[in-house]
């Protein structure tokens, strides 16, 4: 970047106090903000903007009113500050490397079989071949061939449940990549406007895996491909879905303002949606609202979208032509979410019930839904002080935690672990990280010690 726009660096004295040092070590903001204040002369203002925080959240770490523990808050704090990697407990930042250091990626050379030993199939075509054999059998498409992609695609999303995206990925954007070649013949009607919401669909859910993957930028690429897919075709539900779907990304990043102003977005276009919009939809938008609300901090408004929530869920027909990305909210779905967004706002009793009681009920092929909920139970727990118990919930999510290639899983697990940074010595703590190390060493790996 234009030196005029490089964030300016800390003062190497500072980096080298010992209280700098223990307070980035311990990953206490407000002691690192308020040195950053008094001995770099950055304002929180600033800081705010650097670490791209809104000035009010700043002022409540300072104030040691919110403690922030989402790595991609403490990774975008490293990076507006120019705190090197090591400090945070984080991996090498890339501006910590001379640009004169940084190595090019090159197309690795073709081997032939004589330098690498082994035979490439040869009874593969190149993609050159593929796309003219695909041209001449090409066949007119049919309301079956459509009905066969919705059932690939409610697989990928099983399949995910299960076991992740990660793995999924590249059939997931392969396939999406050949129905819009689809969408660029002649068609029917009906059959162009099914093609276009396979390939919204499609486009969520290569966004969805690269949310649960942490890799915000290239899911914002794809919901918002989603969104011009849907929007060709006016689907108004689905784009409100996929407005959803960006506002919870927001909530993940520690943007509340811009989650709320999604999902207000989502909420319009389901309404506007000429009265087709189920109240499953809508009980699901009001939730995502009351995640955005608690994540602000916004008690009473918190707590009224939560009434909406369970009022449209109470207003479900069986006769609803729900759509098929919606059916997956479903009663216990409801609830553990009720209890999220109590937990977010700090109401750890009233959480804990909840989300123990949707636990008991969850589908147990949804490996990352249970474990990602059972850590959230055992913050609850942990925040009522009861350690024992904790421990024992967190230690019994990390089998269906090791099930599934999830970096968001991973990262509740990480935030569950640094709260037990003040009972690390206890001996319930001690048995629980043995038995993170055995279960899910990559992720104790990357813990701070």
């Amino acid at each position: 970047m234009p030196d005029a726009d490089r964030p300016q660096e800390l003062p190497a004295k500072l980096l080298t106090d010992p209280e700098m040092i223990n307070a980035c070590r311990a990953r206490d903001f407000a002691r690192v903000f308020r040195l950053v204040k008094t001995r770099a002369g950055i304002y929180p203002s600033m800081i705010a903007r650097r670490c791209e925080l809104t000035p009010s959240r700043v002022g409540e770490v300072i104030a040691g009113q919110r403690r922030l523990s989402h790595m991609d808050v403490i990774e975008r704090i490293a990076d507006g500050l120019r705190i090197p990697g090591h400090m945070l407990g984080l991996a090498r930042r890339t501006w910590e490397t001379p640009q004169a250091l940084v190595v090019t990626e090159r197309e690795a050379p073709q081997e032939s079989e004589s330098e690498s030993g082994q035979r490439t199939p040869a009874s593969l075509p190149g993609p050159d071949v593929d796309s003219i054999l695909a041209l001449a059998t090409r066949t007119s498409l049919s309301a079956a061939t459509l009905e066969a992609f919705r059932s690939s695609i409610e697989d990928y999303w099983r399949r995910d449940d299960q076991h992740g995206g990660e793995a999924l990925r590249p059939a997931i954007v392969g396939q999406l990549r050949y129905v819009v070649g689809l969408l660029k013949e002649s068609r029917p009607p009906s059959i162009k406007n099914g093609l276009y919401q396979i390939a919204a669909e499609l486009a969520r859910l290569v966004g969805w895996t690269y949310f649960d993957a942490r890799q915000y930028n290239q899911a914002r690429a794809y919901f918002t491909e989603a969104l011009q897919l849907a929007t060709e075709v006016d689907d108004r539900q689905f784009i409100a879905n996929v407005l959803a779907c960006m506002s919870l990304q927001a909530t993940y990043q520690d943007k509340p303002a811009d989650s709320l102003a999604l999902v207000a977005a989502a909420q319009d276009q389901a309404r506007s949606s000429l009265g087709s919009t189920t109240p499953r939809v809508l009980s699901m938008l009001s939730m995502r609202e009351a995640f955005a609300h608690a994540t602000l901090g916004n008690r009473d408004s918190t707590h009224r979208a939560i009434g909406e929530a369970h009022h449209q869920f109470g207003q479900i027909q069986t006769s609803d032509l729900d759509p098929s990305w919606v059916t997956y909210f479903n009663e216990p779905k409801l609830i553990v979410d009720t209890g999220i967004a109590h937990g977010r706002l700090g109401e750890a009793e009233t959480a804990e019930p909840l989300i123990a009681d949707a636990l008991r009920r969850e589908d147990r092929t949804n490996q990352r839904g249970r474990a990602f909920h059972a850590f959230w139970l055992a913050r609850t727990q942990l925040d009522q002080g009861k350690l024992d118990q904790a421990c024992r919930t967190a230690t019994q999510a990390l089998e269906p935690a090791s099930a599934v290639a999830s970096e968001r899983v991973s990262g509740h697990l990480r935030e569950f672990y640094d709260q037990l940074a003040p009972h690390r010595q206890e001996p319930v703590a001690l048995a629980f990280e043995a038995r993170l190390r055995a279960f899910l060493p990559p992720v104790i790996g990357s813990i701070r010690p």
